[in-house]
C-alpha cells in the first residue's frame, strides 16, 4: 500500500516509545472484566502506533472512538487503550503479562489483539510473526479472555510471496484456535487512501479512524457476544 516503502516512517513508527508508560498508567479493567458500578465491560486492545493513536489526540485514538461507538449502540463498554508505537508482535508478547498484571483490579472481559503491521514494515519472518501471535492468543486463553485478532497485510513491495505467506500466518492462527473472532485486515478501507490518512500515508487520521471503527464494529460486537455468553 502506498507509503509502506518509505522506511524512514519507521522512525514515527518507534519514536512514541514513551506511550508506553501513558499506556501503562492508563489501564483500567474490572474484575473479571466487569466494574462493580453499572456492570462496565473492560476491552483491552493490545497494539501498535495504530491502536495508540499516533498523531492524534488521545479522544480521537481507535480505542477512544471504538468506546465511543459502542457506548452509542447501548453497550457499556470500556476500551483500554495498551498501544505502544512501534511495538512488532515479538513486544506485544514480551509485554503481555505484566499489562495484565498492571491491571489494578482484575483481567478484561475480552480482547482485541491489533499487531503486526511494523513486522511487515520490517519485512520480518512470517513464521515469527505466526509464533508470537500464537503465544499471544494462548496467553490470553488460558486466562479465559475471549479475543479478537485483526490482521494485517504487507507491502507491496515485499513481494507477492512475503504477502501470501504473511497472509496465511493470520489464516493459519485463526484455523487452529476456531473460538476467536477474526478481523482480516484493520486497515480495510483506510489503507492507500490520502483523505484518510496522515501525511506519512501510514497513520489513519480522525476521519481514517472512524472508518476503521465502523468497518470493524460488527466484529466487536460480534467478540462481545461471546462475553454476554459466559455471562448467563
Amino acid at each position: 500500500m502506498p507509503g509502506y516503502g518509505r522506511r524512514g516512517a519507521l522512525r514515527h513508527l518507534g519514536a512514541g516509545f514513551g506511550l508506553l508508560l501513558a499506556a501503562r498508567a492508563g489501564f483500567r479493567a474490572g474484575a473479571a472484566g466487569a466494574s462493580e458500578e453499572g456492570g462496565e465491560v473492560r476491552l483491552l486492545m493490545l497494539g501498535d502506533s495504530l491502536t495508540a493513536g499516533y498523531g492524534l489526540p488521545p479522544s480521537h485514538a481507535l480505542p477512544a472512538r471504538l468506546e465511543a461507538a459502542l457506548r452509542a449502540r447501548g453497550r457499556p463498554v470500556r476500551v483500554i487503550n495498551a498501544g505502544v508505537s512501534g511495538d512488532t508482535t515479538a513486544g506485544g508478547r514480551a509485554r503481555l503479562d505484566w499489562a495484565l498484571a498492571d491491571l489494578p483490579e482484575g483481567a478484561p472481559a475480552a480482547a482485541v489483539v491489533a499487531l503486526g503491521a511494523n513486522d511487515a514494515l520490517r519485512g520480518l519472518p512470517a513464521s515469527e510473526v505466526y509464533a508470537n501471535l500464537a503465544a499471544i492468543l494462548d496467553g490470553l486463553g488460558r486466562r479465559g479472555i475471549p479475543v479478537l485478532l485483526a490482521g494485517m497485510r504487507a507491502p507491496p513491495n515485499l513481494g507477492p510471496d512475503y504477502g501470501r505467506e504473511f497472509d496465511e500466518a493470520y489464516a493459519r492462527l485463526v484455523r487452529e484456535r476456531p473460538g476467536t473472532v477474526f478481523y482480516p485486515f484493520l486497515l480495510e478501507g483506510v489503507a492507500a487512501d490520502p483523505s484518510l490518512n496522515q501525511p506519512d500515508g501510514i497513520h489513519p487520521n480522525a476521519r481514517g479512524v472512524e472508518e476503521i471503527v465502523r468497518r470493524m464494529l460488527p466484529a466487536v460486537e460480534a467478540l462481545l457476544g461471546r462475553v454476554d455468553q459466559r455471562a448467563e
